[in-house]
């Protein structure tokens, strides 16, 4: 900014104009008359001279002009800086307002997100949760599906235990025929049994009557008739009714019919 529309202080020739430190270059030697009279030479070594300063002035000149003019530049651009400043500053403050609001606003949603935090453990700890839930339940799942296989297996060998089960019932079947069979035979011999008992107790009924009729023939004036069946000893073998009629242990006496008399006909 500082060299801009700036000339340069000698000419791009590098000839030297102005005043110099050391001694003046020595003037060059023409080819001409004679030298005039040394006043003269001294008065066109001035008027050099003088060319010479006017040059050194007129580019010095030059030279503040573009000063001045660089001058001028960097005021106005000062002065467009001045006026953009402020405008800069405000934006700054601005955004400086904008950003401390945008904290606030920040600071108040952290402040209401608080209470949130507790909600927010606490769906954690119920993630956790159904995190083991999901892990119990895809053990499980596994478990199932190794028994649907297992299972699957077993459904293969329906047919074979269908048709196994089909031939316990018909051997089921067939045991219920004899178990029926078996009830009715036996239904048979019971009733044919009630008819031995009934036949029996007819017996011995009638068998009772004829005892009590020896009894009474036996008091009568024919009793020698029926000693034979008293059991006498002199006849080597007992009676019928046991051991005579006065001495008799029961009813029937020791014979087959004891036990009906003291415990009665067996009931089935």
């Amino acid at each position: 900014m500082a060299g801009r529309n700036r000339m340069p202080r000698y000419p791009v020739n590098n000839e030297p104009h102005g005043f110099r430190e050391g001694p003046p270059p020595p003037l060059p030697r023409v080819h001409g008359p004679m030298p005039l009279h040394p006043i003269e030479e001294e008065l066109a070594m001035q008027h050099d001279e003088i060319r010479r300063l006017l040059a050194d002035n007129r580019l010095l000149f030059e030279e503040n002009v573009a000063i001045k003019r660089e001058i001028a530049a960097a005021k106005e651009e000062l002065h467009m800086l001045s006026q953009a400043i402020p405008k800069v500053r405000a934006d700054k403050e601005l955004k400086a307002r904008e950003l401390i609001q945008n904290g606030l606003k920040l600071e108040a949603e952290l402040r209401a997100l608080e209470p949130l935090k507790a909600e927010v453990l606490q769906l954690q700890s119920e993630a956790q949760k159904l995190e083991a839930v999901k892990q119990e339940m895809t053990a499980k799942v596994q478990s199932l599906s190794q028994d649907l296989k297992h299972l699957q297996t077993e459904n293969q060998q329906v047919p074979t235990l269908q048709a196994e089960i089909d031939g316990l019932r018909q051997e089921l079947i067939r045991a219920r025929t004899a178990c029926e069979y078996e009830k009715q035979a036996n239904a048979e011999q019971m009733e044919q049994r009630q008819a031995m008992e009934k036949n029996l107790v007819s017996m011995a009924r009638e068998l009772e009557k004829l005892r009590t009729e020896l009894e009474r023939r036996s008091r009568g004036p024919g009793a020698g008739a029926y000693g034979i069946l008293n059991g006498s000893p002199d006849m080597g073998y007992p009676g019928v009714f046991g051991d005579g009629y006065g001495g008799e242990k029961g009813r029937y006496g020791t014979g087959p019919w004891a036990s009906y008399e003291q415990h009665g006909l067996p009931r089935y």
